[in-house]
């Protein structure tokens, strides 16, 4: 029996071995606490599925229209093809030939609602399906009742608060809800149309002239102009424009420490915006804006 002095000895090699061991286990699923931390993205070697091959590609120009279904809880802690464990609640999807993981911004052309996707599995395999969301992605865009619906798939590098709360499972961000002239157009590139041309912008009528009275005033009792006027600010930092007005208020109360906020109909749309201030305080609100994720924050007047 080896004696206390030498069992000091064997226990390094001991540790070796086992860790030796492990790292030569070929069936030990990927770590998906290592994924989330190295968000690389890997494309992969081109597979097979129902006869069609499917050949994977980085392709930062990814910009396309077709129909989007989802997986729920039936899939839950499944092995995704990036090795991580699906969760229907994160925000992710899968996708047959984007990198794994990919970020895209997805469309609703119904809700024109618009979201953040992290890509971690592979997939949808049906002729016509561009995109499988997860329940709470589906959820998140309006189109859960549905089983899916029709959507424009856009590859993107969003900035790192987003993919940090991507990788999370957490929704990124808020971004503005598509225009309808958009979705107009996204439906006609989907069914090969021609989009219709936009109304022309409406011109108010010129006021008729006003009849001007000239009066004689003596040069003694025209005051004399001020030598400063203070701007009144009269610009607006517009961050959103929600279908939601309660998404609308919950958001504009978040922002208030950068400034004023308020909410504006417009339609369907509840646009939320801080102002009105001078040119350098709005300045300040959209780079703090952008700064918190709302990158399409922008300046009105």
């Amino acid at each position: 029996m080896p004696s206390p002095a030498e069992l000091a000895r064997l226990a390094p090699l001991a540790v070796l071995v086992a860790l030796a061991a492990c790292a030569g286990s070929e069936d030990r699923p990927i770590s998906p606490s290592r994924i989330a931390s190295d968000d690389s993205p890997r494309v992969g070697a081109p597979y097979e599925v129902n006869g069609v091959t499917y050949t994977p590609a980085d392709d930062l120009t990814y910009d396309r229209v077709g129909t989007a279904s989802w997986y729920g809880a039936d899939h839950a802690g499944r092995a995704t093809a990036s090795g991580e464990r699906f969760d229907p609640e994160a925000i992710s999807a899968a996708h047959p030939t984007l990198p794994l993981p990919s970020y895209v911004e997805v469309t609703s052309l119904t809700t024109g609602k618009v979201i953040l996707v992290r890509i971690n599995d592979r997939g949808p395999f049906a002729r016509g399906r561009i995109i499988d969301l997860s329940e709470g992605a589906a959820r998140l865009l309006g189109i859960e009742r549905d089983g899916g619906g029709r959507v424009r798939v856009r590859r993107l590098n969003p900035s790192d608060a987003d993919k940090a709360a991507l990788r999370s499972g957490r929704p990124a961000s808020e971004r503005l809800d598509a225009p309808p002239q958009l979705i107009a157009g996204l439906n006609a590139r989907l069914d090969g149309r021609t989009a219709p041309p936009l109304p022309p912008p409406a011109r108010p009528a010129a006021p008729p002239p006003a009849a001007i009275a000239t009066v004689a005033v003596p040069a003694s009792t025209v005051p004399a102009p001020p030598s400063a006027v203070p701007a009144i600010g009269s610009s607006y930092v517009q961050v959103a424009a929600l279908s939601d007005r309660g998404r609308a208020e919950r958001l504009a109360t978040a922002l208030r420490d950068i400034g004023p906020a308020e909410i504006v109909p417009a339609g369907a749309l509840f646009r939320v915006r801080l102002g009105p201030s001078a040119e350098q305080d709005v300045a300040r609100m959209l780079a703090e804006a952008r700064r918190r994720g709302y990158q399409d924050a922008r300046i009105t007047r």
